[in-house]
């Protein structure tokens, strides 16, 4: 594909020592990760909003990304974007036994169950026995939660009655309170960790309601922004200014938007 090639050769022309970028030059894995991060959210960002022309330009800067690190990595001489390409099509193969084999799967259930089932052969072929032994360490901490719980839950280790999950959720929200109520600030170190096992029981909430909580706050905060651009604009409108307010006066107004 040419298109391809093109963008293969512009990356590995701003990697050029003689005459290349200066920027491009100086940087290593480690320094485009946080870009590559950002590029997937611009991606997602793009897709909630369904603005698709943006959405074209953002799978661009992500695919930059892809070919940034292959680039990097060939001059390392640790593979190139090639070896990328093949390696994700024989995974997509290994992980399709039902589209490129001989199994038969007819729900979507079904499929998950034997992906799931593939990707834990894969991790015993790599000598990874623990069950949380390859969930990534730099995942956002909400979607690492939920998938930290998956894993435990595969082995059994998982409330069986949603009744059991939002018991939990109440008790760890009442340890919060008595750290609290204990020494206040004082006792900061007792109260983050307490409030890290109220998030955690949170995530594990949402997950057996089979909702993501990544999904779940970001509707949250969105709903919390436009709401409180409405309350600004109420105030802006009538002269005055939020900081001139009282809580019960924004409240009010608060009520008023929803």
């Amino acid at each position: 594909m040419k298109e391809m090639q093109s963008l293969l050769a512009v990356m590995q022309r701003l990697r050029d020592p003689d005459g290349g970028c200066p920027w491009d030059l100086e940087q290593n894995f480690q320094t485009v990760a946080p870009y590559t991060i950002e590029e997937a959210y611009e991606v997602a960002d793009a897709i909630e909003r369904e603005d698709y022309g943006d959405l074209k330009n953002e799978l661009g800067d992500l695919l930059l990304q892809v070919v940034f690190h292959a680039q990097m990595a060939s001059e390392a001489g640790l593979f190139n974007f090639a070896d990328v390409a093949a390696a994700i099509a024989a995974k997509l193969v290994r992980r399709h036994p039902h589209v490129f084999g001989d199994e038969s799967h007819e729900t979507a259930g079904a499929v998950l169950t034997s992906w799931e089932n593939i990707k834990s052969e894969e991790r015993q072929e790599k000598r990874q026995h623990g069950a949380l032994d390859d969930v990534p360490a730099n995942l956002p901490a909400l979607m690492r939660a939920h998938k930290l719980q998956k894993r435990a839950a595969r082995v059994g280790f998982d409330w069986s009655e949603l009744s059991d999950v939002i018991a939990k959720v109440s008790e760890e929200m009442r340890e919060l309170q008595h750290e609290i109520d204990l020494a206040g600030d004082a006792n900061r170190d007792r109260i983050a960790e307490e409030a890290g096992d109220l998030l955690f029981s949170c995530v594990n909430l949402t997950r057996h309601l089979k909702l993501e909580a990544e999904d779940c706050l970001r509707a949250g905060n969105r709903k919390f922004e436009q709401r409180f651009r409405r309350l600004e604009a109420n105030v802006l409108e009538s002269g005055q200014k939020l900081e001139d307010l009282s809580l019960a006066e924004m409240d009010a107004i608060w009520n008023s938007v929803k």
